[in-house]
């Protein structure tokens, strides 16, 4: 009987055992497989289906402190031969001209076999009731529009699911191996009034998990709720208060603060300065564990090991055990996100932060879930301890600068606060404040977090890698509020 996983592994430690023969004095390989399949549905018309595989595998090498890297998209043993030859050819070309040269850290190398199962499996629902189940959305959100008297005249809803298997070896022991599925809702809604313009909104739902997830989204509230939530924004809100007063941020808001400015800045090779050139710099330094940038109450983790989670995965791509990392510590610097190489600089081990989209792209530090631990405050209780402030729900756009320490945050769904109460929405409260400023503005946090997917990019060539955002509500101390 024809085994594939065990065909795999031999074509992997072929590879691994040629590169460590022509002077490697490190190997790995990676096979990946990913199997998609993507509904785009605009405007209640279907635009594209598309199925795509994805499958090959790699090689990585050091050689004399220099790394090597190479791919294949052939899964036979003279591909992988090949493959380990132009990693090493690579390595050594490398060495007359890198200053600085790669050594492996330690890290919790595994040996186990990991499978997510579905209770729904993708391919157990046509494609006839996935395109149903959007057009049934897309009209639950015109009607929900129309109820709130305006229109919904762009419409865009995507539906992605994702099968990836991985197998990964290295010469120094890991021997890993996951499944998981994962799948996705994107959608962007504008609404339109004559006489008082558009917005916009864009949300996206990502997990873990079979066709379960779809159902447990229940996408025709969902998108009602959203498309009046949007329209109501637009055809009654306000201009918003401004200068300086306290502000309550909803768990999409805080998940991006999270994001951008928390879980970014703590990349190791960015650190380094490595991703000066690709996706920015940052505002910490290699001496930063320990600096005080938030209020005691702050704690901002980034964990892909949560349950059916969008950034789940049990192993990185080094073969290292995932585990939850606690990047600030009661308003404390407390530790960065690292692969392997940087552990080894920072003489640290490995928190298994090493993660690639495609067998063809090699692994750098990425983000998983990345969000705000949850406090001992109700939502109710944050917006009762305000006596003049905004409550922004979620947001219309964010930037922040390469460095990741001055930011803006222009919200969408907001209302004015006044003792204690919401009252009126407004329209586009600007946050416009420094990392540290933030952070420090917070005095209380909620309970109840709630978690949104997204593709965070980064890398050359770019590599947009599945992540939740979110955390619990906050509030903020003092700060100064504009108005688009």
């Amino acid at each position: 009987m024809y085994n594939e996983g065990a065909c795999l592994e031999d074509l992997i430690s072929s590879a691994i055992n040629l590169a460590g023969k022509l002077g490697a004095d490190y190997a790995e390989a990676r096979f990946q497989s990913d199997f998609r399949e993507s509904i785009v549905l605009k405007n209640g018309v279907p635009e594209v289906s598309v199925f795509a595989e994805l499958r090959g595998f790699n090689v990585r090498v050091i050689f004399k402190h220099s790394l090597g890297f190479a791919s294949t998209n052939i899964l036979t043993r003279r591909a992988a031969r090949d493959a380990a030859k132009r990693a090493v050819k690579v390595a050594r070309a490398s060495t007359r001209v890198l200053k600085e040269g790669v050594w492996m850290g330690e890290g919790r190398l595994g040996d186990e076999r990991v499978e997510v199962k579905p209770r729904i499996k993708f391919d157990c629902v046509d494609l006839d009731s996935k395109v149903l189940l959007l057009k049934e959305a897309d009209k639950s959100a015109k009607d929900a529009a129309m109820e709130a008297k305006a229109k919904l005249p762009a419409r865009m809803l995507t539906l992605d699911t994702l099968t990836t298997e991985r197998i990964v070896v290295s010469s120094d022991g890991a021997r890993v191996s996951s499944v998981v599925p994962r799948v996705a809702l994107n959608s962007f809604l504008t609404a339109h009034d004559p006489q008082k313009g558009t917005a916009q909104r864009h949300f996206n739902l990502g997990e873990a998990a079979g066709w379960e997830a779809v159902e447990r989204w229940n996408l025709q509230k969902l998108l009602w709720e959203e498309a009046y939530s949007l329209s109501k924004t637009l055809m009654e809100a306000h201009s918003p208060p401004t200068g300086e007063m306290d502000v309550v941020l909803g768990p999409e808001v805080v998940g991006i603060v999270c994001h951008e400015s928390c879980g970014h800045p703590a990349e190791a090779d960015r650190i380094l300065g490595r991703e000066a050139a690709q996706a920015g710099e940052t505002y910490l330094k290699a001496d930063s564990i320990g600096l005080q940038v938030g209020s005691s109450v702050v704690n901002v983790v980034d964990d892909p090991t949560l349950p059916g989670s969008f950034g789940f995965y049990p192993y990185d791509e080094e073969g290292v055990k995932a585990r939850k990392r606690v990047l600030i510590k009661e308003g404390v610097i407390n530790e960065f996100l690292h692969n392997r190489e940087t552990a080894h600089r920072f003489e640290v081990e490995s928190n298994a932060s090493s993660r690639s989209t495609a067998y063809n792209r090699e692994p750098i530090i990425r983000m998983a879930n990345t969000f705000l631990e949850p406090g001992d405050h109700s939502k109710e209780e944050l917006i009762e301890g305000v006596k003049h402030g905004v409550y922004i729900k979620n947001f219309m756009e964010w930037n922040i600068d390469d460095r990741r320490f001055h930011q803006r945050y222009v919200g969408l769904e907001a209302h004015r606060i006044e003792n204690g109460k919401l009252i009126e929405r407004v329209r586009n409260p600007v946050l416009e404040i420094t990392t540290v400023g933030l952070w420090s503005a917070i005095d209380a946090v909620g309970k109840d977090p709630e978690f949104q997917a997204a593709y965070c990019g980064k890398g050359d060539p770019m590599q947009a890698i599945p992540v939740w955002t979110g955390g619990p509500h906050a509030r903020l101390r003092k700060i100064r509020l504009g108005g688009a």
